[in-house]
């Protein structure tokens, strides 16, 4: 029962995850087609809206952070398998992410309207083009273990999950990291640039370029001089430029 129980878990942490990723995918779009998007309802700048803004923005950055983090994971988790591990950060940041979709307070104005324009056009191609391709680069990894699913499988079956060696495959022999590259273009890539969407991209995109100094220093302790020949060969995020 426990055994099932936790793999229970990992399926549904990983099902509220994924419709937490789809709903912010369409909530940032070029399109309007949920109750909620980042250009809808907007209000006019000021203190109140911008903090409740950035503390969501924090939120997500800290909890992406720290519980990527070793240290912190055995202070919270103790003796727990991985697959609550792996199953809980996933749950939180799917919560996280339904938190912006519901709470972020967009603003009036845009920083650039293309909308009706081929230029918007372009970009509203790069922006679906982004996310399939950061969404392709974690099946090109192991998007179940990413996700905690493979984790939660292995201890149902009461299997240990095996050390996989350092591999480098299809976009990963052009950029280190892939799937943030993709998610990096799926901010900015959009026909009308909404001040609060400025907002939410700026912040995210730091977080990512804060959190990917922290993975690195991780990747290379783990896989040691492998990953530090990686580094010397191939782009951190734009393919050519080190």
């Amino acid at each position: 029962m426990k055994r099932a129980a936790v793999f229970l878990y990992a399926v549904l942490s990983y099902l509220f995850a994924m419709s937490g990723q789809i709903a912010f995918i369409l909530y940032i779009s070029p399109w309007d087609l949920m109750p909620w998007h980042i250009d809808r309802g907007t209000t006019d700048v000021g203190f109140g809206a911008v903090a409740v803004d950035l503390l969501l923005i924090l939120l997500f950055g800290l909890q992406h952070t720290l519980m990527a983090r070793k240290s912190i994971k055995r202070k919270l988790f103790g003796t727990l398998p991985e697959s609550i591990e792996r199953s809980t950060y996933v749950w939180l940041s799917g919560a996280l992410l339904w938190l912006i979709i519901l709470f972020f307070q967009p603003f009036e104005g845009y920083l650039w309207d293309l909308r009706g324009e081929v230029w918007g056009s372009l970009l509203s191609a790069l922006f679906v083009a982004a996310w399939l391709f950061s969404t392709v680069a974690t099946f090109v990894i192991n998007h179940f273990e990413l996700f905690g699913l493979q984790q939660g499988w292995h201890y149902l079956r009461g299997v240990s999950p095996k050390a996989l060696p350092f591999e480098v495959k299809l976009f990963y022999k052009v950029v280190r990291h892939p799937i943030q590259l993709g998610v990096l273009a799926g901010l900015w890539a959009t026909p009308a640039m909404g001040y609060g969407h400025l907002l939410l991209s700026t912040g995210l995109s730091l977080y990512i370029l804060i959190g990917l100094h922290y993975e690195e220093r991780d990747l290379e302790r783990h896989f040691g001089d492998a990953y530090r020949d990686y580094k010397k060969r191939v782009a951190k995020l734009i393919p050519f430029i080190y």
